[in-house]
């Protein structure tokens, strides 16, 4: 075998600092070590690599043809031994993230998970998606390390959790629907929406709704914003919708804002990352965190 890591770095070396003595100062060996070391590889390989004829040896067409596969393999060799370090420093083998499907277009963590590919480039991430309830539940039971949903009423022991946005939800209903027929000049109260069927995006169970935005006594209940986006557009109810997903339908006239005379027809909620209270994190999920942190803005 012609290459191993060894010449492969003398290789790098020698192309990199543009001379076999400049390249053994950057190895720390003796200039012949180097120039033996580069005219073994080239026999072996039957190519000559640098041209001698000037002052300093110069790459080869042969040595550029090869350089860019070379360069991936010593890379590649430094970040297995980087993730084999981290393993061995207590690195999670993988990293499992939920969201609530409301944020999976909007909150910041995109850009959270590329920078920690950065960071820690062997580790495997599983991304999933649940109603806020079953986010919550994946963590406690352990099918999750981290959750990224709304902020909830209280504070609960089991959970840790850490603010990292802000989302808009927007009261929204279809420019036909009878209520803005029959509306009020005043414009829309609380009361008459209590009458009017209300999409709400939950989880499984009745239970899981947010009191803060069921406010009607008919509701019908999806787990996708997205599902709950077509049911308003069609005119079977109004709901409260993330900015993200309704800035378009509001700007072709497919959604209006209710206009409410008693009530904020948006509300403001925090995004919070949220880990159980009786499992450590590990290294990678302390990193995402802190990333989520630094880089903290509205979303929408």
């Amino acid at each position: 075998m012609a290459f191993d890591l060894d010449n492969l770095g003398v290789f790098l070396a020698a192309v990199d600092t543009g001379s076999f003595s400049a390249a053994a100062r950057a190895l720390g060996r003796v200039p012949s070590a180097v120039s033996m070391a580069i005219a073994n590889l080239e026999a072996e390989l039957g190519l000559q690599l640098f041209d001698r004829s000037g002052r300093e040896p110069r790459p080869t067409a042969h040595a550029q043809a090869l350089l860019p596969q070379a360069r991936l393999l010593v890379e590649g060799v430094q970040s297995l031994n980087i993730h084999a370090l981290s393993l061995h420093q207590g690195l999670e083998s993988v990293l499992r993230l939920v969201l609530v499907p409301e944020l999976m277009a909007a909150a910041p963590w995109h850009e959270a998970l590329r920078l920690l590919s950065i960071d820690y480039p062997g580790l495997e991430v599983r991304v999933l998606s649940a109603p806020q309830a079953d986010a919550l539940a994946m963590v406690q039971d352990g099918r999750s390390d981290l959750a990224l949903v709304f902020e909830r009423y209280g504070m609960d022991p089991s959970e840790k959790f850490q603010e990292v946005a802000q989302e808009t939800l927007v009261a929204v209903l279809a420019p036909h629907h009878p209520l803005l027929a029959r509306m009020p000049a005043s414009g829309i109260r609380d009361e008459h929406l209590l009458a009017e069927r209300q999409i709400v995006v939950a989880g499984r169970h009745a239970d899981q709704v947010d009191k803060r935005i069921a406010m009607s006594r008919l509701q019908w209940t999806t787990e996708h914003p997205m599902a709950a986006l077509r049911l308003v557009e069609t005119g079977l109810g109004w709901a409260w919708l993330p900015s993200g997903f309704v800035r378009e339908p509001l700007a072709l006239g497919q959604l209006v804002q209710i206009p409410s005379e008693n009530f904020s027809n948006s509300l403001r909620l925090w995004v919070d990352v949220v880990w159980s209270a009786g499992r450590p994190l590990g290294p990678a999920a302390r990193r995402f965190v802190e990333l989520l942190t630094q880089g903290r803005e509205e979303v929408a």
